[in-house]
């Protein structure tokens, strides 16, 4: 009896129960009618809600918290917070831990964000992400983790990678973990299916995180570069490779005395020298370049091969050229005793160092000898030894002629204020199997300098040359420091004791920064002022239209010199050959030339990132041994956040500001930290311990002694 009576009840009440959701859904449908256009507010920001569902913010007529929609790209930190870089806003807005939406650096969002005091009475700005609106990085390298937290369902721990970005503050789970295990470092694709859970699928293992070559990979593959050829590129470069060297149609100039000089390793010699005395103490500087674009034909595998490589890369085991080794080290490189193409720039230059005339030609030259730089220094310096001498015999006295202009050259440079600044360059030198066992300063002499100032002579000859014919060209182009960098930097160097108050704040030129130069080497300084001024200059780029080169004084310069290792080289030879010689006409080759600037200025970035790198990678290998190891050091770099220090094997590493005993306060303006009783500058000499020595981010923290 009970039974019957709980089921009839029971039926009651679920009865009851339907009625009531149906009338709280047609509740809620008449309620949305009622708010349909109408304003709510949610944490401070007013949202319109319509009727199906959707929402819109708009500010808030609260002064207190004042929001505002906008959309930027996102920076993270280590930290988990983050900063958003919006147009129009001149300061980026912070985004607190826990706001981020799970956006990933690089990331275009959208914020809600607002403007409050702080208790010291700045302005500041606050947000929140609300969307993703696309995603900035698409891949991430880092080392595979188990994760510390057991999953007692599945009976394993999931596997996690740890980026090797500190940026990437969320470690994503390894959605597929098959061909991996703890302790690969991988490149992995993000999945971004929900924004509170990141996820990834492996791509490629490199390896061991710990080894140079998982390392090595991993910093070749972020930074793009491509170390393979495609069977059609090397066909291609080899079949042409193969092509018999004819003089017809081209001056023949294996009669002169062509020579090169480069450095000991090198394998793809571009350019090579000849000279000539005229009547009235004129020179005739010949500077033979490869006629690589001869070989690279238009639209063929290679002209693409070379625009999308954009410059060949040097690294301190190796090279990875921009063409293929049948035409970089074979068929274009000006071999000795071989005959070859060539692209002549004939100059005849007045006893002054004045360019009077520039003729363009193809030609056919042989050279006739290998010159080295150290072999030449020697014997520019009087300490050459018989088989130098013997090797040298027939060219020693071009060469005394040749060492005659470059001096001229050199105070011509000078005189206009081209800015040389001093820099400490590495040499890592590598045992026999592949280890760095001793790194030391790289020091140039005359025949590097006379090499260099030769083909400035031919760059700016060219360029010219172009211009004045109104031809496209790819100009290398150097702007200006920025004004706000410039009164920075012209305030550090009057706080370090110089007299800026003669440079103009709205129109600086090249030689005010050359003659601070002079007078910081006189002063022992001339270091940490390099650096600094370094900071406050321009980047240079390449351009289809023409502006001056800051740095070199020059009004019109190009790079002509060196079109078997850049792309900005090649197509300004394709542009004379096709325009200049064979007539053809100039605005069938503009577009060209924008685009080969573009992509010779992209391709510049990648390989200097990484280059930079891999050096880094070989120092912290080299200094790994080192670790508790003490050196005399100076101050590179100051920030907010410590001193970056570099010993005289050009190490350069981090203090932390946490490693300074005291209370340090980074002075912006001054570029110092500071306690009570200590203050450090830019150039300081320090005595630093190596404390760590990081072969995933390539990096070395010291502290001072």
């Amino acid at each position: 009896m009970k039974r019957n009576n709980s089921k009839k009840s029971f039926g009651k009440f679920s009865e009851r129960n339907t009625h009531k959701r149906k009338a709280k859904e047609a509740g809620k449908r008449e309620l949305l009618k009622m708010l349909d256009g109408l304003t709510t507010v949610s944490d401070g920001a007013k949202i319109k809600i319509t009727s199906d569902g959707g929402r819109s913010a708009r500010t808030s007529s609260k002064s207190r918290r004042d929001e505002a929609l906008a959309e930027g790209i996102f920076s993270s930190s280590k930290s988990g917070f983050g900063f958003v870089t919006v147009e129009g806003e001149e300061r980026d807005i912070f985004i607190p831990e826990g706001k981020t939406h799970g956006a990933v650096d690089g990331d275009k969002v959208e914020i809600i964000y607002h403007r409050y005091t702080s208790f010291a009475g700045e302005e500041k700005t606050e947000g929140r992400v609300v969307n993703i609106i696309s995603f900035g990085r698409k891949t991430v390298i880092g080392t595979v983790e188990a994760e510390r937290s057991f999953n007692h369902r599945k009976g394993v721990k999931r596997l996690i990678l740890v980026p090797d970005d500190p940026k990437i503050a969320v470690y994503p789970e390894l959605a597929f973990t098959s061909g991996v295990e703890p302790g690969d470092k991988i490149e992995a694709k993000l999945l971004r299916k929900n924004p509170y859970k990141l996820e990834c699928e492996p791509l490629i293992n490199f390896g061991k995180t710990e080894s140079r070559e998982a390392n090595y990979a991993a910093i070749l593959s972020e930074c793009g570069i491509d170390v393979d050829f495609t069977k059609e590129e090397e066909a291609e470069a080899a079949f042409f490779a193969e092509l018999p060297v004819e003089v017809e149609g081209r001056l023949d100039l294996r009669d002169k005395t062509v020579f090169t000089i480069d450095g000991e390793g090198a394998k793809d010699l571009d350019d090579a020298i000849s000279l000539s005395r005229l009547r009235g103490g004129q020179y005739e500087l010949c500077v033979h370049i490869a006629d690589v674009s001869y070989y690279v034909r238009e639209r063929s595998h290679l002209d693409r091969a070379a625009m999308a490589r954009g410059t060949s890369v040097y690294f301190t085991d190796k090279v990875v050229p921009m063409l293929p080794k049948a035409l970089s080290n074979g068929a274009c490189s000006l071999n000795a005793g071989e005959d070859k193409y060539a692209l002549s720039a004939i100059m005849r230059i007045s006893k002054n160092g004045e360019i009077i005339n520039t003729e363009i030609v193809p030609s056919v030259i042989r050279s006739s000898l290998r010159g080295v730089y150290s072999e030449v220094n020697a014997i520019f310096e009087n300490r050459a030894d018989e088989k130098i001498l013997e090797k040298y015999k027939n060219i020693i006295p071009i060469l005394e002629k040749m060492h005659a202009l470059y001096l001229i050259l050199k105070e011509k440079s000078e005189m206009r204020g081209a800015v040389e600044l001093d820099s400490a360059e590495a040499e890592i030198l590598l045992d026999e199997t592949g280890t760095p066992c001793d790194i030391i300063k790289r020091e140039r002499g005359d025949a590097e300098k006379l090499i260099e100032q030769f083909m400035l002579a031919a760059n700016e000859a060219v360029a010219t040359k172009l211009y004045d014919a109104k031809l496209p060209c790819v100009y290398r182009v150097h702007e200006p420091p920025a004004p706000e960098k410039l009164e920075e930097f012209l305030n550090y160097a009057h706080n370090m004791g110089f007299d800026t108050s003669y440079i103009s704040r709205e129109k600086c030129e090249p030689r005010d920064f050359a003659a601070l130069i002079e007078k910081s080497v006189e002063k022992g300084v001339s270091l940490p002022l390099s650096y600094a001024m370094l900071r406050a200059m321009s980047k240079a780029k390449y351009s289809a239209e023409r502006s001056d080169h800051f740095g070199l004084g020059l009004k019109k310069y190009c790079h002509f010199t060196s079109p078997i290792r850049r792309l900005s080289d090649l197509a300004t030879h394709r542009i004379i050959h096709k325009v200049l010689i064979d007539g053809k006409r100039a605005e069938l080759y503009s577009s060209y030339a924008r685009r080969a600037a573009a992509a010779a200025s992209e391709a510049e970035l990648r390989a200097l990132a990484a280059e930079r790198r891999i050096e880094n990678l070989y120092k912290v290998i080299y200094m790994q041994n080192r670790i508790g190891e003490e050196f005399e050091a100076s101050i590179t770099s100051v920030t907010s956040f410590g001193l970056f220090c570099m010993p005289e094997n050009t190490c350069e590493g981090l203090v932390p500001i946490s490693e300074l005993v005291g209370g340090f306060v980074f002075d912006e303006k001054n570029l110092t930290l500071r306690s009570r009783e200590i203050i450090y500058r830019l150039g300081d000499k320090v005595r630093v311990r190596l404390e760590e020595a990081d072969i995933i981010r390539g990096k070395l923290r010291y502290s001072i002694v």
